[in-house]
């Protein structure tokens, strides 16, 4: 089996809160609290959850805009968390992202064709002006822009459009990985699709990896090849996507599905409605993160943390419900009507 290309091993980020006269460190938010996965070569893996989970955060930390409270993060074999700004900055070219603003995420002083040039140049792609040229639109020509395109600003142009071209500006950089955080959720559902559609036929043209970070559940079951479903910066099911939407094994995985549309409202279906908030990442809850909300907790939830394990094949779950010898103490089959 061949090494992924990206491996990220109990991951961790905690953000100090500052207070009193001397401006001490009064606690602590975790925002990410030992997170693992990996994304192969050509694999969309989608990070879901509600807004604060950490999913954002995660996808920050792969790229190095923040140093991490602990873990480790590996491309390709080699880990590159604790590597200067100099040594990393040939390896930023692998790694690129898509953000969720088209228009607050791209320069307005700036032409498209300068906009897509910048990583080109950046990273020394180029060998000559007339090479620099031809990437420049053979890029803008991949993700589809208007013949004119490369000489006008980024606020003429609509959502859709300016979110094309922060992909092209991605692409530009030719990175083997594309971190997407929310790219399609400003957009509207028609422009939504496109581009859906747009980072799908890429990633089969060009052999992408994407880590796509999204709360959408239907483009997420659109798009994506396994999901792994944040709650409180903890990942507690992780799933091939066929899996996960068709017999979810965690509470939370199971309200979050129940809570999608479908195409038929008559469609008979079990709404599952979580009680409380979520609670504070500054001051965790006991035990599962989940139980304050989980309508299934027993004793044992309260207590003690469940590790994320394999539960079958490929499926990953944080649930005391499914580990041997425990499933069914709740009298309950967690995920199924």
């Amino acid at each position: 089996m061949s090494r992924p290309l990206l491996e990220v091993n109990d991951l961790k980020k905690y953000f100090p809160i500052k207070g009193g006269l001397l401006g001490g460190i009064k606690a602590q938010v975790h925002a990410v609290d030992g997170v693992s996965f990996h994304v192969s070569r050509g694999e969309t893996l989608s990070l879901v959850g509600e807004s604060g989970c950490g999913k954002s955060t995660v996808g920050r930390a792969i790229l190095g805009l923040f140093d991490i409270t602990a873990g480790q993060v590996v491309l390709d074999g080699k880990r590159i968390d604790q590597l200067s700004a100099r040594v990393l900055r040939p390896l930023r070219r692998r790694m690129q992202v898509v953000f969720q603003d088209p228009f607050s995420s791209l320069n307005p002083r700036m032409k498209v064709r300068d906009i897509i040039a910048e990583p080109v140049r950046n990273f020394g792609l180029a060998t000559s002006k007339a090479d620099l040229e031809h990437k420049i639109r053979a890029v803008a020509e991949l993700v589809r822009l208007p013949q004119d395109a490369l000489g006008r600003w980024p606020h003429e142009f609509s959502g859709g459009q300016r979110q094309r071209i922060g992909i092209a500006r991605a692409l530009a950089a030719e990175p083997d990985l594309i971190i997407c955080d929310e790219a399609v959720s400003a957009l509207d559902v028609s422009v939504k699709a496109q581009i859906v559609n747009l980072l799908q036929e890429l990633q089969k043209q060009l052999g992408l990896a994407l880590l796509f970070i999204s709360h959408d559940l239907a483009v997420v079951e659109h798009m994506t090849h396994r999901v792994a479903v944040m709650y409180l910066g903890r990942i507690v099911e992780m799933a091939p996507k066929r899996e996960i939407f068709a017999a979810p094994r965690h509470p939370y995985t199971s309200a979050l599905l129940s809570a999608v549309p479908v195409p038929e409202p008559a469609t008979d279906r079990r709404r599952v409605v979580l009680k409380g908030d979520v609670p504070s990442p500054i001051n965790l809850p006991s035990g599962c993160r989940f139980h304050t909300r989980c309508p299934y907790a027993f004793d044992r939830c309260r207590v003690e943390d469940p590790e994320l394990r394999l539960s079958d094949k490929d499926h990953f779950v944080a649930c005391h419900l499914q580990q041997p010898g425990l499933a069914g103490v709740a009298g309950v089959a967690v995920g199924q009507d």
